[in-house]
Order: C-alpha cells, then sequence, then structure tokens
C-alpha cells in the first residue's frame, strides 16, 4: 500500500532482511518508554531476523516507510495451541504517531489475517496505556467490516 500524506509518501510493505536493522531500532526505542506496547526488551538485528523467518507463512512482519525511511513495524504472530488465532502488534516511532501510519500497518495486517483464515485476532496491549487501547478499539472496530466472520478481541 502507498499513499500520500502532508509530510511525504507513506508505504506499507513486507519487511525484509534489510529492514531488521530498522526494526530492531525501532524496539530499543518503544522499550524505553514508560508502557512499552508488548515489546519484552529490546530486540536485536539477529533477534528481529530470526523472528521473521520464524513466522513463515502463517504469520508476517510488515514495516512503514515514509520517505524510504523505516518508521513502523507490525505483525501477525500466531500460537500453534490456537490455530485460529493470531496476535497483532504495531510500533510506530514516536514522532511519527498520529499521522494514520498505525492504521495503515494495522489494516494491512489484518487483511493478512483474513487471508490466512484466523478467525479471532488480539492484540497486545499495556496496562495503562490509553493510546494503543484506543488505536486497538478502532481497528477492532475495522475488523469485521473487512471480514464479517473476524472476531478482535482485547486482552484481558
Amino acid at each position: 500500500m502507498t499513499s500520500k500524506t502532508s509530510t511525504g509518501e507513506l508505504q506499507v510493505r513486507p519487511a525484509t532482511a534489510d529492514d531488521t536493522e530498522a526494526i530492531a531500532a525501532i524496539t530499543e526505542r518503544v522499550v524505553a518508554e514508560p508502557r512499552p506496547v508488548a515489546l519484552p526488551r529490546v530486540l536485536n538485528r539477529d533477534e528481529v531476523a530470526q523472528w521473521r523467518k520464524r513466522l513463515g507463512d502463517q504469520g508476517c512482519l510488515i514495516v512503514a516507510t515514509l520517505d524510504n525511511e523505516v518508521v513502523g513495524f507490525g505483525a501477525i504472530d500466531y500460537n500453534t495451541e490456537q490455530p485460529d488465532t493470531c496476535t497483532l502488534g504495531v510500533w510506530v516511532l514516536p514522532d511519527y504517531r498520529r499521522r494514520g501510519i498505525a492504521t495503515a500497518l494495522g489494516t494491512d495486517l489484518l487483511d493478512f489475517a483474513r487471508e490466512t483464515g484466523y478467525k479471532r485476532v488480539r492484540g497486545r496491549l499495556p496496562e495503562g496505556n490509553e493510546p494503543a487501547l484506543a488505536f486497538l478499539s478502532g481497528l477492532g472496530a475495522l475488523a469485521p467490516l473487512q471480514n464479517p466472520e473476524l472476531r478482535f478481541e482485547l486482552p484481558l
């Protein structure tokens, strides 16, 4: 997906091996925040590469670029014990938030979940992070519009 924003050209695309360093840098920035969104710790380049490889065709890692700079990423991850359920996560650098980038990532991730056959999508939500709750709630409202059988669940 490519779209114009008031600050440049936004592109959402599958992550490649060339994006691992940028994704690792985003995890470092996000984990340093007071209420990091569902990242247990900073991921280094090798861990990002392993994550991307592990996801295979049952999950995905995508990036958002603004004028060719990676400014956010998103993931669909899976649990082999719940084959019809996936977990969605979206992370955007602070300077690029509130520009629709997270929504663009989330929409593409919901498309992937639908195309892969998932019936339930869970959002990664840290306790007390109201902006993340608002984003995931809005994304959850989009889910049935894209696929009436898809359920979006916020974790308790």
